[in-house]
């Protein structure tokens, strides 16, 4: 029988909760090598120290520096030195204090620490503080892309000495990149999430302001002052008019993460599963269903409000199986198992116009499209027969959720 594609679980066999409910299932994009750390990305000293002793991941575009077409190329500090220096040397405070926006800084994202990285035989670098000891290599994703006029040279320069000599290295040009091996595509995932959600929000949402990234890539604030403005160099620095995301709490400093469901529905015999073909999918290319949770929603409602919107399927129990983090820019897959009533089975298209087609499909079909015939929209399995039923591929968290159901996941257990 197929077996699921999982990261190693043997940690977690004694556990009473594994027993109950089996092993955990890690889905690709997830179970990153990296420690992340993340109270430390705003301790400028560890930060600081970090920089010259770290590696980074290098995108342009987006598109990843690729070693191979499976794993990820790392550079050094020396290759990136004079594109970022150490920004890290001034505190928080002053460096929003000398803010200038007529100064570009290329995006530089501090990803976490791999303590287990022992490569080139350099002294693995350690830090004390926050009552503990941190130790392995740092890692940082970097932006080098260089649209900007200041940045374009410097960028390129560091492109050009990424790949110098390195053969097989390039800026890997792909959509929806699913062939990296699994520890290397986790890392992708949080450094272009990032990375895009830096892009995405230069100007402040609340007064339209610029922005500028802190907390090693993590936040970006709404500065008070702007050196832009400053008509002598001897006046203090220029106030911005007030903004409302300088105080209190709010949401629009920080990533956001757009919660997705996505859900494989049973009908209420148990023997067929529920599939749907967007208009824009080939003729014999079919998946779970899926849609965006909306606010105040819980995952269950989610669930069931989106089936019946696009199928006009209405599903009763669900039960949640795993998540996926989806880097396409942002989102989070959280994959459920769903059980229709029995007089909700009938399909419906009219309600939302996303599906062109949804059928329900015999277990026995599925199972042998999991078997051989998966991929994504674009690509096919190797011997896939044409005009057959076509599913994703075993990265994607609707064919775990599709081998879930067709190993008796949704079965009552002895």
């Amino acid at each position: 029988m197929t077996q699921p594609y999982t990261a190693t679980t043997q940690s977690h066999n004694p556990s009473m909760l594994s027993r109950k409910f089996g092993q955990e299932i890690v889905n690709y994009f997830s179970g990153s090598p990296l420690n992340r750390v993340s109270f430390l990305r705003s301790n400028t000293a560890f930060l600081r120290a970090a920089l010259p002793r770290s590696k980074f991941l290098l995108l342009r575009d987006l598109e990843p520096l690729a070693a191979s077409k499976t794993t990820l190329a790392w550079v050094g500090y020396e290759t990136v030195r004079a594109l970022v220096g150490n920004p890290f040397n001034a505190e928080e405070e002053e460096f929003l204090r000398e803010y200038d926006s007529r100064v570009e800084i290329p995006t530089l994202v501090f990803l976490g620490v791999n303590e287990g990285d022992e490569d080139r035989g350099e002294e693995r670098f350690e830090f004390e503080g926050e009552g503990e000891k941190y130790a392995g290599r740092p890692c940082f994703a970097l932006d080098v892309t260089g649209e900007g006029r200041s940045l374009k040279e410097e960028c390129g320069k560091v492109q050009e000495e990424a790949v110098k000599g390195a053969e097989g290295r390039e800026f890997r040009k792909v959509r929806l990149d699913l062939g990296l091996a699994p520890p290397d595509a986790a890392i992708l995932a949080q450094a272009r999430s990032l990375l895009d959600w830096n892009n995405r929000n230069q100007f402040c949402a609340a007064c339209g302001a610029r922005t500028v990234s802190i907390n090693a890539g993590t936040k970006r604030v709404c500065p008070p002052t702007d050196k832009a403005f400053q008509k002598n160099l001897q006046d203090p620095p220029f106030e911005r008019p007030p903004c409302i995301s300088r105080k209190g709490i709010h949401n629009i400093a920080f990533p956001r993460t757009d919660p997705t469901v996505i859900m494989a529905i049973v009908n209420s015999i148990g023997d067929k599963i529920l599939l749907g073909r967007q208009r824009r999918w080939p003729k014999d290319f079919y998946s779970t269903l899926a849609g965006f949770c909306e606010p105040a929603e819980s995952v269950e409602d989610a669930v069931r409000r989106e089936t019946w919107e696009e199928s006009g399927v209405r599903v009763g129990r669900v039960v949640i199986h795993s998540t996926q983090p989806w880097p396409y820019p942002a989102n989070l897959m959280m994959g459920a198992i769903g059980e229709a009533f029995p007089d909700g089975e009938g399909i419906v298209l009219k309600h939302d116009p996303e599906l062109e087609d949804a059928q329900w499909v015999e277990l026995g079909q599925v199972r042998s499209a999991l078997e051989g015939n998966t991929g994504t929209p674009d690509s096919k399995a190797e011997g896939a027969v044409e005009g057959q039923l076509r599913l994703p591929p075993s990265t994607a968290i609707a064919h775990q959720l599709l081998l879930a159901v067709v190993n008796g996941f949704h079965l009552a257990k002895p």
